[in-house]
Parts: structure tokens; sequence; C-alpha cells
């Protein structure tokens, strides 16, 4: 039996029509995945079905069915009355999604007392029952705390008790695990999984990632532009997509790795005698230490006794969840922290000490990008003025001449030209990143460290940048240090692999090797939730 069907729907923004007449259905007791790029009109759809379109969004034509109810054109009084007890919503973001200010238990409760339970006590008791039915620890301490104190994978969990406090025949899950690490994502899924066989809730998971698709839904909706490319039973599209755009979907997704050709190892990685340079590391780092205060007297140590080394011209890659230390290592590499303890070196200089004179040479050595480029960007600057800041602040070069370089780097980064006249706002996600790796490669750094640079991105536009930085390297001879949680991306990219967890490192070696044989259980754990396939044959 149907539980929701959309049929030639057709949404508008101002105006503009960006969804253009779709139709899908999802049955009892089903999980259908809506799959595409950001603006796609995927997460439109789906808050379209809800009546939850931001200002100057519309619903033009066709039609929602809720099982024999046609909920078109219903008032927003009225779909307020099936929100919650028909379908439930599982935003994306849980910090914006909960109030800072609010403890979590009065967050969920709040949707009970709307739908007319004015028992206080029992819906304090029906609040600890779903935050212990979503798998949180010790629910009744948990419904006293505010967000902050929650881990990010708690509290998607709590989103999602809120979404099935009422019994929603749907739940509507748009992009519920994009911001989590790959394990902590394994176990919202899971428990997506566990309510749709337990309570047989149908699911419509939104989002860009055709693993975590394949991995969890029966259907596939892939959209492109606002229009249906191609649905089906999921097999049937994997095994034989009939579209092109699924096609590159499909060879872009890390986990299945049919698209990109991965990066030869260096010869010095498949025979050691060939190694003939005096010193051929680029970064050393033996015994770093890194302690931090909170709670007021109490330390905690984020990076414990680590030590990696990182041949030039090769990438070698940091790996583990949030909380393993791996940014704060790079932190430390980079000098913007300094260890308690420990050495570094970069390309063969001491600058575990170094002085404000060295540090300024080290940044022409080192450069960093981080992982939000929207962030990193300054908004009210063009992107040529951007790309040139660098050669400004070590004052290289006339303003003509570090025009003219910035100008070079944007069309090297694959950018078009009328780019270096816009501002960042102006571009998308790609596009952005691409801008902050010409920045960081305007003063010819021998050394890249990529915090987190491809993890909010989209799975096509990620491939392409992965393809750009194995090409800079190759050209420009580049050592990157890769920070990651992803393992399917690391393996795309990386000579070399660290595993990080609570502060040390576990294993690591060869990236072929780890993946081929890991001796961690740590690292099988990584393994086993990349999204897609439970394990990455070598």
């Amino acid at each position: 039996m149907s539980v929701l069907a959309a049929n030639d729907l057709r949404i508008s923004y101002a105006g503009r029509e960006v969804v253009h007449g779709i139709s899908f259905e999802i049955q009892e007791g089903e999980t259908v995945a809506l799959v595409g790029e950001s603006g796609s009109g995927k997460s439109t759809t789906a808050h379209a079905l809800l009546g939850l379109l931001p200002a100057g969004g519309r619903v033009d034509g066709g039609s929602v069915r809720l099982g024999d109810l046609d909920i078109s054109g219903w008032s927003d009084r009225a779909l307020r009355g099936i929100r919650g007890p028909a379908i439930g919503l599982v935003p994306q973001d849980p910090t914006t999604s909960l109030d800072p200010v609010r403890p979590i238990g009065a967050q969920v409760a709040e949707i009970l007392r709307l739908h007319g339970h004015r028992d206080r006590r029992a819906r304090r008791a029906r609040v600890i029952e779903l935050l212990d039915r979503v798998g949180i620890d010790d629910p009744d301490l948990r419904a006293r705390q505010y967000p902050h104190e929650l881990s990010g994978g708690m509290r998607q969990r709590v989103l999602i008790a809120t979404a099935i406090a009422l019994g929603p025949r749907l739940l509507i899950a748009d992009e519920p695990t994009s911001a989590l690490d790959a394990t902590v994502q394994r176990k919202v899924l899971d428990l997506l999984d566990e309510l749709r066989r337990e309570e047989g809730t149908s699911i419509l998971l939104v989002t860009h990632d055709l693993g975590v698709a394949a991995d969890r839904a029966e259907r596939l909706v892939v959209l492109k532009d606002g229009r249906i490319v191609e649905q089906g039973a999921s097999a049937d599209v994997l095994a034989a997509p009939a579209d092109a755009y699924t096609k590159q979907l499909l060879a872009d997704a890390p986990a299945f790795a049919t698209g990109f050709r991965r990066p030869d190892a260096p010869p010095f990685l498949r025979d050691a005698a060939a190694v003939a340079a005096e010193n051929p590391y680029a970064i050393v780092a033996e015994g770093l230490v890194k302690e931090f205060r909170v709670g007021g007297r109490e330390r905690f140590r984020a990076v414990d006794d680590v030590s990696f080394r990182v041949r030039k011209g090769t990438t070698h890659a940091l790996v583990g969840e949030s909380g393993s230390g791996k940014t704060t290592t790079a932190r430390l590499v980079t000098r913007f922290q300094q260890p308690d303890a420990g050495t570094i070196e970069v390309a063969g200089a001491g600058v575990t000490s170094a002085s404000r004179e060295q540090l300024r040479a080290l940044r022409r050595r080192i450069q960093l990008v981080y992982q939000n480029p929207f962030a990193s960007l300054d908004p009210r600057q063009q992107i040529v003025d951007i790309v040139a800041e660098p050669l400004r602040n070590f004052r290289q070069g006339s303003r003509s001449d570090q025009r003219a370089r910035a100008l070079a780097l944007i069309d090297r980064v694959s950018l078009p030209a009328d780019v270096a006249r816009r501002t960042p706002q102006e571009l998308s996600g790609g596009q952005r990143q691409r801008v902050a790796i010409a920045r960081a490669l305007a003063i010819d750094p021998e050394i890249v460290v990529l915090d987190e640079a491809v993890s909010a991105l989209d799975v096509t536009v990620q491939a392409r940048i992965l393809e750009l930085l194995t090409s800079l390297q190759a050209e420009l001879g580049l050592t990157y240090l890769f920070i990651s949680h992803d393992l399917a991306v690391v393996r795309r990219i990386s000579h070399t692999v660290s595993v990080m967890r609570r502060g040390r490192i576990v294993e690591e070696g060869p990236t072929e090797e780890l993946f081929h044989d890991p001796q961690h259980d740590y690292t099988r754990e990584l393994l086993a939730a990349v999204p897609g396939r439970t394990e990455i044959p070598a």
C-alpha cells in the first residue's frame, strides 16, 4: 500500500520553476532514497511534501497523496495536524535545529504538548522512553542536558526521537548523517533501519551520497536539475544505471571508486633502495603531546605521543573520528598551536620552538586549506584579491604582478576567468574550495595541509577536487598532509595513512596495505562503516 505518492509535482521560487513535474511513491515499510547533488531539488521536494517551503517557495502544480488523503493545497494550519502524527521530519543539522538554551527533554516534549498531551508527568515519561528508544545512554540525565553537552551523533538521535514521538507512518530524513563521522553515521542509519523493521515506518531518505542510498534504500529516485532522470530498485540501478548522470554519481561515490585513478606510489614506496635524497622527509613529527584545560582545573590530552613522517611529494592522511586528535595534530605541525612536548621538522628545519620571524618563514613553506571555504574566505573581497592576499602579506611583486599571479592561479584550478570579479557568496561550494586551494598555492609552498577539505562537498564536486589535488601534486611536487574521517576518500588520494583514536596513532602504513589487511580493530570498524559496501577490496 502506498504511504505517500507525489504526482507531477512542480515547485518554484520567486516565480522560477525549480522542480519540474516529478512523480514517485513510497510503499508501507519501504525506504526510498532521493539522490542528487546540491541544487538538484531533492530537499525542496522533501520540504514541499510537508508544506515547509521557505519564503518565496510555492507548489505550482501536481498532487501529494498521504495514503487515501489528497493533501495538495492544504493550508499550513491543516498541515500542522499531520506533521508529527503522520509524517516526521529529521533535519540535516542538529546544531541549528535544536534550541541551544533549552534542555533536550523540554525540546522533545514540546511536540507532545503541541499535539494535546497535557499531563506533564506522562510527557516526561514518554521523553525518557523515546531517548532510550533511539539508543541514548542514561536518558534521564541527557534529558536535563543542553545540546552543546551532547555529541553530534547524540544530537541527531534527539532529532529522530522528536520525529518519531507521535508514531508517524512516514519519516523524511533530510541528509540526516552528512555532518557525522562514518562510524556515527552507520549507527544513526542502523537506528532508522531498526525503526522501519520494528515499527513498520516508511522512510524517505534524502542524500547526495549514492553509497549511503545503496546501503539503505530499496528504491532509488535520482534527481538532476529538478527532474527525475532515473528511478527503480536499488540493485537494478546500481547494476545497470541507464542515465549518464547516475553513472557519473556512481563513478564519483568514494565507496565505489570506479571513476578515479588512484595516485601511483612514488618510486621510494615501491623500492626502498631508490631513496637517494639526504633527507627525503617533508614533515617529521616525533612524540607530539598537546593538552587542554577543561572544566576549570581538569586537563584533557588531545594529542598523546604522536609520531609520523611524510615523504616529500607524497600524500599522508591522518584518519579518525571527531575528537581523535587529527585536527589538533595538524595545527601543531603548522605551528598554529604550540606542542606541550615533542618535536616537529618541516623540510629539515626544526620548528618546535620557532621564533615569530621563523614562523613567518614557515608560513611560506606550509599552507592550510580548511574544511569550510565560505567561513575562511572574506565575503567582502573579490576572488582575485582573496587569491592574491598571501602575495600582499609577503610583499611579493608589484600590485600588477600580484593580480597576474592570482589570475593565473584561478585558471590553474580550473575556474572560469569571470570568477575573478565575483565574491565568495556568488560561487558554489566546489568553486569556493578551488579558490581556497588557489590562495594556498599563491606563495609556492612545499607542503599543503588539507583539513577535511572535501568533506562538505557533494560526491561529484569532491571527485573533481581530488583530481585537481592529484594533478597539482604531480606537476608541482607538492606534499600533502590530508586530514579526514572518510577512509574511502583517503584511499583515493593518499600514499600512506596514520589512523588516530583518542589522541594516539593506533595503526599506520602504506594505504593499500592498510586497506587490504588492517591490523587494529578500530581500523576495521572504520572500514566497515564506509557506506555502499561492507568491505573495500584491494
